[in-house]
């Protein structure tokens, strides 16, 4: 399990894990520069990312454990 800081405004009344804004995988802190993809399952959300260096990844933040995943495409 890594971390993943994500956009939570109140008063725009959006669900949690909308908009990702950077993450942390191996101990290292990526800004994410845009959201290539999107995607819903039952119980998870799914993004394509691209980070301000140029990686690119797939995060999954998991509802019921409340838990994202990370990995490197």
């Amino acid at each position: 399990m890594e971390n993943v800081e994500c956009r939570s405004d109140p008063m725009d009344r959006t669900e949690y894990a909308e908009r990702p804004l950077s993450l942390v995988w191996k101990g290292c802190r990526y800004e994410i520069a845009e959201i290539l993809a999107r995607w819903r399952g039952p119980g998870d959300k799914g993004f394509r990312v691209k980070t301000t260096n140029g990686f690119v990844f797939e995060i999954t933040y998991h509802e019921f454990s409340d838990d994202w995943y990370v990995q490197p495409i």
